[in-house]
């Protein structure tokens, strides 16, 4: 009689399972489907709303050029700034700490302070400077060497140039290193001129805040812009929406369509955009390589680079939907389709 129990539950078994299987894969099918469909609805409007613009080529090409303009714009001028930073980084050999050491010290004590300096985490590169090659370089370049002949002794003192790291970064730390350098015994002067560094920060920061607020200014020019242009649109075919409609269209289908054409539109602006980007600093490469010649000093121009061009590719569709999202949902209240 167990035996018999075990198989009628067993075989009870297998029918529950035989019967929900059908259920489970009947859903899941259908979930299947409903993904697929509305995985094609979007490839249909993404492609159909391609074909529209290309219907009309030079309507198309204009917008497109007056967005890419505004985009390449605030991207010119974020690389500029970039490129300037690099420059100013390579500026930082020219802003070194002058220690003029005390006139008892001899140039051989004068050489272990160097070296002694030379250990600092802070400092990157020193250089002696001796009493004998101090008056020689004083009498080539001032033009008193017959004067100099008279002087019974040396009067210059033995001098160490420092230079120090990241010194453009933060002005603080290379006030607090000057300090440090002056306690020591052998130093009577540690001199630096800060002004120069105070003025370039100031005028890098302002250059960055300018840059943002452009960028800000320019990202609201391409979203009116563009919203102008679906509105355009949107009126072209204010009888097809409103027949839509009347059939039973939901709102996303009547905007997908429009979405879709703002996001083409600000995918090829940002495109177009990073081509005039290029060329520009293409043209600009050979004098700014130039200007970085008179400082002595090997610099790279800065192109925008793989990441950079996915992050522009990137905001200049967002706002091009941006754009389109926001007159349809004006236009459509307006409509009373809301």
């Amino acid at each position: 009689m167990t035996r018999q129990n075990k198989r009628i539950q067993k075989l009870n078994t297998i029918e529950k399972k035989q019967s929900t299987t059908p259920r489970v894969k009947k859903v899941s099918d259908n979930i299947f489907e409903k993904f697929r469909a509305y995985l094609e609805l979007h490839a249909q409007a993404l492609f159909s709303s391609l074909g529209k613009l290309l219907k009309t080529p030079l309507t198309s090409v204009m917008t497109i050029m007056v967005l890419a303009i505004s985009i390449a714009l605030a991207s010119s001028f974020y690389l500029l700034l970039n490129n300037a930073e690099q420059l100013t980084g390579k500026l930082e050999a020219s802003n070194q700490i002058s220690l003029f050491l005390k006139s008892n010290v001899s140039d051989l004590d004068g050489l272990k302070l160097a070296d002694k300096i030379k250990q600092f985490a802070e400092i990157k590169m020193v250089d002696l400077i001796t009493k004998d090659s101090a008056l020689a370089e004083f009498r080539d370049y001032s033009g008193f060497g017959s004067a100099l002949n008279a002087l019974e002794s040396n009067p210059l003192p033995t001098v160490i140039q420092v230079i120090p790291k990241n010194s453009l970064e933060r002005s603080e730390d290379i006030l607090q290193l000057v300090a440090d350098l002056e306690r020591l015994k052998e130093v009577d002067i540690a001199q630096m001129d800060m002004q120069w560094v105070y003025k370039l920060q100031s005028m890098m920061n302002l250059a960055e805040q300018g840059v943002i607020l452009l960028s800000i200014i320019l990202s609201f020019a391409v979203v009116f812009i563009m919203g102008n242009t679906i509105r355009l649109e949107l009126e072209d075919r204010r009888d097809e929406v409103l027949i839509a409609k009347l059939v039973g269209a939901t709102h996303a289908f009547i905007q997908r369509p429009f979405l879709y054409t703002g996001f083409w539109f600000g995918f090829f602006a940002g495109v177009m955009a990073w081509l005039i980007v290029m060329v520009m600093m293409l043209i600009l490469k050979s004098p700014m390589e130039r200007l970085s010649e008179l400082y002595d000093h090997n610099y790279e121009v800065l192109f925008l680079n793989f990441s950079e061009s996915l992050i522009l590719l990137l905001i200049s569709s967002s706002l091009g939907v941006l754009g389109s999202w926001g007159v349809l949902h004006y236009q459509l209240k307006q409509m009373k389709l809301e």
